[in-house]
């Protein structure tokens, strides 16, 4: 069975960390492919890139481009989290690629649009060839206790004014 990082905090660069990963197995010629929960832009670089870098690298996002209410989220928002981890379930099995990611899964177990047991249900289907990284700002215990490597990333300084830049957050 391969092994789950799990890369969590309040920190920015869970899904960069996630999408080196990716790049550098592709660049080894090894296939990954990238599942991205509550989250549905276009626009963004890792999704530009995937023409790029084929065959080596797909993505996939289950989302919608509005941002989540997390506290009360949509049937909508719910049912897209389904479908991304029974599609993840599905890549899993049929092209068993060396890397999954299943970014930003943790917070949508944790806000429950997924339920936890489910995503650890899909976990004990690793293939032994595959290895999984799962992010998200926050994770349910279950899946700390599940995963072979924990990172907490954790914010140290920041700007006190929203900072976003093209190539870097998006």
């Amino acid at each position: 069975m391969g092994k789950i990082f799990l890369y969590i905090g309040t920190g920015a660069g869970k899904t960069t960390n996630a999408l080196g990963l990716a790049l550098r197995c592709a660049g080894h010629g090894l296939t990954c492919v990238i599942v991205q929960f509550m989250k549905g832009r276009k626009d963004i670089g890792e999704v530009k890139v995937q023409k790029m870098l084929e065959p080596y690298y797909e993505i996939y996002q289950f989302g919608r481009e509005e941002w989540i209410d997390l506290k009360n989220p949509s049937e909508e928002d719910k049912r897209l989290a389904r479908e991304g981890l029974e599609f993840a379930r599905k890549v899993m099995k049929e092209k068993k690629p060396h890397l999954l990611v299943l970014d930003e899964l943790a917070l949508a177990a944790y806000v429950g649009l997924v339920d936890v047991g489910e995503v650890l249900k899909v976990l004990e289907e690793i293939p032994e060839e595959t290895d999984v990284v799962i992010t998200g700002r926050y994770s349910p215990p279950e899946l700390i206790d599940r995963a072979d490597f924990v990172n907490l990333v954790s914010e140290v300084k920041a700007p006190k004014e929203l900072y976003t830049r093209i190539g870097i957050n998006y």
